[in-house]
């Protein structure tokens, strides 16, 4: 199995111009923060960035600049999950013809399906395309939580199937992912204030919207843990904790955007129905960006 995916992803936020399109101008911006933040690679179309909110159309632009923007300097996941396997198959084949390095497949998240028609989708999807999968288990929007047992049959089965996001909050269900399947399957954690455990217990990687705000100081925890030096790492999560843990317990989305515009990233607010924060929690999440510590970038 590949293991060229590893460490810290942002999952990019989207940003929308005042009339409600995508801004591909500020988009780029977003993407270079990241990657000047020193991350491993960017995720385009997750659940950070709305896709649910946009048409097909806007979700293939949306790859195709950040693939673009991106010119190969990190890996690129594509979330191409829909609510069709039709439509997952399509944004899927369009985004291993753009260039994205992973695909991250979600399933439908209105009905929730059963576990058999669950697993037809996702072999259905990773049967279509050549490049990896990820497998995107979030189970509080899809109905559908994949067990460790799953997932590590189903990796077994279909050759490309080599990531999970998994985003069910359960650090001990990621830990099975890790100890009991990781000769066939990395694992990455998609729950930001889990990064120290996850990455202390042997996963592969964290995916986190915050790295959107805070690039560099998530990745400099990381490298702290990858280089044995826990101590360091420990301190450094202490110091960024109070601004990550506002952004978690705050509507998601509306927090890391508001994150961002407190950076000087201009990402506009959150696609309706989704409305933005109200102004206390926004004045907090702005105060805590502005204090904190100043980091070059880490690689």
């Amino acid at each position: 199995m590949s293991a060229q995916l590893s460490g810290v992803l942002t999952a990019l936020a989207t940003p929308f111009a005042p009339d409600g399109q995508i801004d591909e101008k500020i988009l780029r911006r977003v993407v270079d923060h990241s990657i000047d933040g020193g991350v491993d690679g960017v995720v385009a179309c997750g659940s950070t960035g709305e896709f649910a909110s946009m048409s097909a159309a806007e979700r293939r632009l949306v790859v195709e600049t950040v693939i673009d923007q991106t010119a190969g300097r990190v890996p690129v996941v594509a979330q191409t999950g829909a609510m069709s396997t039709k439509e997952a198959i399509e944004l899927s084949r369009h985004a291993e013809a753009a260039g994205a390095s992973v695909l991250m497949v979600v399933a439908p998240y209105y009905e929730p399906l059963t576990l058999d028609e669950t697993l037809h989708y996702l072999r259905s999807v990773a049967g279509a395309v050549g490049i990896p999968i990820m497998l995107y288990n979030l189970p509080g929007a899809t109905g559908v939580n994949l067990s460790p047992e799953t997932v590590g049959r189903l990796a077994s089965e279909v050759e490309n199937i080599q990531y999970i996001k998994d985003t069910s909050a359960d650090m001990a269900q990621a830990g099975q992912l890790i100890h009991n399947y990781g000769d066939v399957i990395s694992t990455f954690v998609g729950w930001d204030s889990l990064l120290l455990q996850a990455i202390s217990e042997g996963a592969a990687g964290v995916m986190a919207g915050t790295a959107n705000v805070m690039p560099a100081h998530l990745v400099s925890v990381h490298r702290a843990l990858r280089d044995g030096d826990l101590a360091r790492a420990r301190a450094e999560w202490d110091r960024i904790y109070p601004l990550l843990d506002a952004i978690m317990s705050a509507p998601f989305i509306q927090a890391v955007k508001a994150g961002l515009n407190a950076a000087g990233i201009p990402v506009g607010e959150p696609r309706e129905p989704l409305l933005g924060l109200d102004a206390a929690t926004t004045a907090r999440i702005t105060s805590l960006v502005e204090a904190l510590p100043q980091l070059n970038a880490a690689r």
